[in-house]
């Protein structure tokens, strides 16, 4: 019998984003993350995904944190690893198009403070509005994933995916991710999928997704042994429920198979029993709720993402409406066929369930509409797969004209306008990028900043005047 090849598949470790972005309302700070990453830097991983999607704007807003700091200091505790964050296309890490100029610029100052690879997606996978950010990490010799949006639908066949990782490949992406954020691949789905992008691109393929449903580790089972590249988990106590698949599990699941990773379970092992107490502490204080560490199988029958049910019950008990709570569930479905059948992923996943409780307690649906749907049938998002229910777009935005072009294409150049306004706050280049993204926010950082400065100079002066008194 012949000998399989062996082909080691390998990890990105989400345990520094997306696990805590998923299970602690992204909540770690850097300090807790620095001690450990000298031995996080041994393990081999293929890269540590540490920064971008909402530990950005977490960092400004909550932990009154600089994340470029954090980035830079990262970047100095990972001395084998390569860093990876998740940038969402044309949107960076906020919820608006920007312009071509803030976009590479943002891109520019990722890459310098230490990033390797860019993970960029689109939540209507238009991938007019990547092309920027691609062309902008491969200037600065940066390695440029594109990311799918996975979701399910009439338009989404083997053959949408096989010709889009085309396009994707032409783009000039390094390689190809299959992001599921809502747990809806299924493990002999994900086999069939591999197979067809194979077909497709020869790029390497990293598959990402979350346990909300509790399929996860089966669907990578199945679609390393389909010929997927790169798998992405993070460490067991911050693994499961809305986070990813654990990393020991599936490091010990290969084990002396072809695609045996060559991990050292006992470095992993310290790694996680660093990370327990964080777990613990969290649950302990309810920054964990234990709810999203089960299985939702609503996740399938919905096809809902965990973070977008849990904003649906916030926004419905603030209405006094919990009771409607399964009115929403299925009327989001219908509020996603109108509006083109979009992957539910930020910020789609907020404008379709904003919508859909909107319709419900308004008891007539499209009475209510948030500007956001408007500008989703302006076209200002970008193009969807499926064409807009046309009654309900003209219900929407009445006889205005929506937009058919890239939408950055009817953006100015922004940066000057961002430079002139956070002048008297600018204490780093990348300051300007923080205030464009996140204005409000950002200025009360720089203000809590200069403030904390201010008590430390002070701090200095009064040491010095009882060393020399006068």
């Amino acid at each position: 019998m012949a000998e399989i090849e062996k082909k080691p598949v390998k990890i990105v470790e989400t345990v520094l984003r997306d696990a805590h972005q998923s299970l602690l309302a992204t909540r770690m700070s850097t300090e807790q993350m620095m001690p450990i990453v000298e031995k996080m830097d041994q393990v081999g991983y293929y890269a540590v995904e540490c920064w971008g999607g909402a530990t950005f704007d977490s960092c400004l807003r909550f932990l009154k944190e600089d994340p470029w700091e954090r980035l830079r200091k990262l970047r100095d505790g990972f001395k084998n690893t390569k860093l990876q964050m998740l940038f969402r296309g044309q949107n960076i890490l906020g919820y608006n198009h920007y312009a071509d100029d803030v976009v590479e610029y943002f891109v520019q100052k990722s890459i310098a403070n230490g990033i390797d690879i860019i993970r960029i997606f689109d939540c209507l996978n238009d991938i007019r509005n990547l092309e920027t950010a691609v062309k902008a990490t491969r200037k600065e010799k940066g390695h440029a994933q594109i990311a799918l949006c996975y979701t399910l639908g009439d338009a989404y066949t083997l053959d949408y995916w096989r010709d889009i990782a085309k396009r994707i490949e032409d783009m000039g992406a390094d390689s190809l991710c299959i992001k599921d954020m809502a747990g809806l691949l299924t493990p002999y789905a994900a086999d069939e999928l591999v197979h067809a992008l194979k077909e497709g691109t020869t790029l390497p393929i990293d598959l990402h997704t979350h346990y909300t449903s509790g399929v996860a580790s089966m669907t990578y089972l199945k679609a390393v042994e389909a010929g997927c590249d790169i798998i992405d988990c993070a460490m067991s106590p911050l693994a499961l429920g809305t986070s990813q698949p654990a990393t020991e599990v599936m490091v010990e699941t290969f084990r002396g198979t072809p695609y045996d990773t060559g991990y050292d379970l006992k470095l992993l092992a310290e790694i996680a029993e660093y990370f327990r107490p964080i777990r613990e502490e969290a649950l302990a204080s309810g920054l964990l709720n234990p709810k999203v560490l089960g299985v939702n199988i609503k996740t399938l029958q919905y096809q809902v993402p965990g973070g977008m049910l849990s904003n649906l019950v916030s926004q419905l008990k603030e209405a006094g409406q919990e009771d409607k709570y399964m009115d929403v569930l299925e009327e989001i479905p219908r509020v996603r066929k109108d509006f083109g059948e979009p992957p539910l992923v930020t910020p789609s996943s907020q404008i379709v369930g904003t919508q859909a409780v909107m319709n419900v307690i308004s008891g007539e649906r499209y009475k209510l509409v948030p500007k956001e749907s408007k500008k989703i049938m302006m076209g200002e998002f970008g193009q969807t797969v499926k064409p807009f229910n046309a009654e309900v777009q003209k219900k929407i935005i009445g006889d205005a004209t929506p937009i058919t072009c890239r939408p950055a294409d009817l953006l100015e150049p922004q940066l000057p306008k961002f430079e002139k306004e956070c002048a008297q706050w600018k204490q780093q280049d990348e300051d300007v990028l923080s205030y464009a993204l996140f204005p409000a926010v950002a200025k009360d950082f720089f203000q809590y900043r200069e403030a904390q400065q201010t008590k430390v100079d002070q701090t200095a002066a009064d040491k010095d005047s009882k060393a020399y008194p006068v």
